[in-house]
């Protein structure tokens, strides 16, 4: 069996609910998967409140994916094995969701200056139950009106980095969210090294108190896997792996099962879990 460590849900910016993503894991026959949606535990822990019986036979990880920068770099941390339940950890994520939610106002402002009739409540609706509204959500309202003809053009030509719409997010540093993930009793890797743009960067960052590094991820070829596998072993870091799971058509991997890892890269996460 085989094993999926980064999995988002539509309580942040995928597009299956908690017991969706279950029922694919299920039906792809893996046997441990990480939840870890964008700034936010809320739908792992909708699954541990409403669907224990759902579960059975299949491990859950609880996680989380902060979003961070170094030194001019988006970065984003995984953390593994967190207290979703963790005062530190609601702290933190509240500054963080505070911003998401300003920075919403003036994407939208912007977008209704250009010509674009788009409401909060459309993207909002859109969004669901997620309190992780992004950039995604907007595009997909802007979809959906016939402004794009996907959520890529949106991106290309509205919303991406430089583009007419697009607004900058705070992020913490990549340090403070390491430390986040410590504070909640986590575990925390770097998340898919490659997009990060320099592996100089990866270095110092491979400095901070991490546990492990993605090493297997979607679009990581041979030598990046091998590159990033090397720095783990050269740093006695874990290595972790996984699809980047949002279920949205045309982006690899559609489906959960497409792209997976090895069983033992879960097990010191599931040891983790079996300790008290």
């Amino acid at each position: 069996m085989s094993s999926d460590l980064h999995i988002h849900t539509t309580f942040s910016d995928g597009r299956l609910t908690p017991e969706e993503v279950l029922a694919a894991a299920k039906e792809a026959g893996l046997s441990t998967i990480a939840i870890t949606d964008h700034d936010t535990v809320d739908g792992i822990r909708h699954l541990y409140e409403n669907e224990k019986d759902v579960v059975k036979g299949m491990t859950i990880i609880p996680g989380i994916e902060l979003s961070s920068e170094y030194e001019g770099r988006e970065v984003h941390i995984l953390g593994y094995n967190i207290d979703i339940y963790s005062s530190a950890l609601a702290d933190g994520l509240i500054e963080i969701g505070e911003d998401r939610w300003q920075r919403l106002a003036v994407m939208l402002e912007k977008l209704r200056e250009l010509g674009y009739d788009i409401t909060e409540a459309e993207v909002l609706k859109v969004a669901g139950a997620s309190s992780s509204v992004s950039r995604s959500h907007v595009a997909r309202v802007l979809v959906k009106k016939g402004y794009f003809q996907s959520v890529r053009s949106a991106f290309d030509e509205m919303l991406g980095q430089d583009k007419p719409a697009y607004v900058p997010r705070y992020r913490i540093n990549a340090a403070e969210a390491v430390e986040l993930v410590r504070a909640a009793g986590g575990l925390p890797v770097i998340a898919h090294p490659l997009l990060i743009g320099s592996d100089a960067v990866v270095s110092k960052l491979l400095k901070l108190d991490v546990a492990g590094i993605e090493v297997h991820y979607p679009q990581h070829n041979g030598d990046d896997v091998l590159r990033y596998g090397h720095l783990a072993e050269l740093h006695d870091l874990l290595k972790t792996g996984g699809s980047d799971f949002h279920g949205i058509p045309g982006r690899y991997p559609e489906k959960l099962g497409e792209f997976v890892v090895d069983d033992k890269l879960a097990e010191p996460f599931v040891a983790a879990m079996d300790r008290p």
